[in-house]
């Protein structure tokens, strides 16, 4: 089903160096500061040592990946842009004019700008990765998204595209998105692999109105009533109801892990992309990152599958990778406070009482 190179990447995924763990909890224990008192800052520090294998180089070089691809299902009227904007916001993207840009120059993050299957003829740029798997997919509504075989190719290119940014020396990799419909694609994903009904996991996405979001609900029941994907497989539900942006960010995830780097995630699209990888390799679930809470409801469904507690919550629902770059300092301060904060020896400060009990 997987494929010899898909299943020679999955083997690759190797668990957390608990070893390496271990020293960063003894490292914890000797700073200049009171047990566990940078909170989730300390956990964080003490999971990137089990990911890197021992400390985090810093500075860490960030990117985010930004998959774009248009979506078939956008004929059921499910949101109130057109499909030409997933094009547009392409182009806005490597004009340096979107969100995502102004964000990711703020936090010196690198943007990787993806056509993973815009129904737009995009001009020759060179900042543009070309995938162009497909000029979109196909009504979900009606019938499978894609082939079995194209949510396997989206998968492995995304696999490729973090091989080459950790092989560029990438430490941090985020997921983002773009893709008009894209949220409707998502919602049945994750209604498929987490067990829990459309009416849960499909929200306003763009902002449709109490209308248009039960039209929404609507389009993912029928869709996954006419192609009854399995949950087992998740690469049968990426080929039915997802998108190719979806698979490609789910290969980046699954590259990622196999790299021992460790995968920021953005929102709702990112989070449906999380649980194919899982699905395909539930160890790669150690090396994923939370960035932020979305505002999308089924955002929350996702990250309770996952088990993943997210770092912010500030209402974004934007995508484009925006959480994922705004959350890359904190793990990066994370790891700092872990390798560059002083001992009580180095420092001369006197210790812990050794008969005072540790703080429960």
């Amino acid at each position: 089903m997987t494929g010899p190179a898909l299943a020679d990447v999955l083997a690759r995924i190797e668990p957390l160096d608990a070893a390496a763990m271990r020293r960063a909890r003894q490292r914890q224990r000797r700073l200049t500061k009171p047990p566990g008192s940078l909170g989730r800052l300390d956990a964080l520090s003490v999971r990137l040592a089990g990911i890197f294998g021992g400390p985090m180089p810093l500075p860490a070089i960030k990117v985010v990946v930004v998959a774009a691809a248009d979506h078939g299902v956008v004929a059921e009227g499910v949101t109130g842009y057109p499909q030409e904007v997933t094009g547009q916001m392409v182009m806005n993207f490597l004009g340096g004019g979107a969100a995502i840009n102004v964000l990711a120059r703020h936090a010196g993050v690198s943007v990787v700008v993806v056509d993973a299957g815009v129904a737009a003829e995009l001009p020759d740029h060179p900042q543009l990765v070309r995938l162009h798997l497909s000029p979109g997919t196909r009504n979900m509504a009606d019938g499978p998204a894609m082939s079995m075989q194209q949510a396997r190719q989206a998968v492995l290119a995304g696999m490729r595209l973090a091989a080459l940014q950790a092989d560029r020396g990438a430490h941090l990799i985020g997921l983002g998105d773009m893709g008009i419909g894209n949220t409707t694609a998502s919602s049945a994903v994750t209604a498929v692999l987490t067990g829990q009904p459309p009416g849960v996991t499909t929200g306003r996405g763009t902002g449709v109105t109490p209308a248009g979001l039960a039209r929404k609900i609507a389009v993912v029941q029928r869709a996954l009533h006419v192609n009854d994907p399995d949950p087992a497989s998740p690469l049968d539900v990426l080929a039915k109801v997802g998108g190719f942006e979806i698979g490609v960010l789910a290969g980046v995830a699954l590259g990622a892990a196999a790299a021992r780097r460790p995968v920021v995630l953005d929102g709702f699209i990112s989070g449906a992309a999380a649980l194919i990888a899982c699905g395909l390799c539930p160890q790669a679930r150690d090396y994923m990152i939370a960035s932020h809470r979305s505002a999308e409801r089924g955002h929350r469904v996702q990250l309770r599958r996952l088990g993943l507690r997210p770092l912010l919550d500030l209402g974004l629902r934007l995508g484009e990778g925006t959480g994922a770059v705004l959350s890359m300092g904190l793990i990066e301060a994370a790891a700092r406070c872990l390798e560059e904060m002083a001992t009580f020896q180095e420092a001369g400060v006197s210790g812990r009482d050794a008969g005072e009990p540790p703080p429960s």
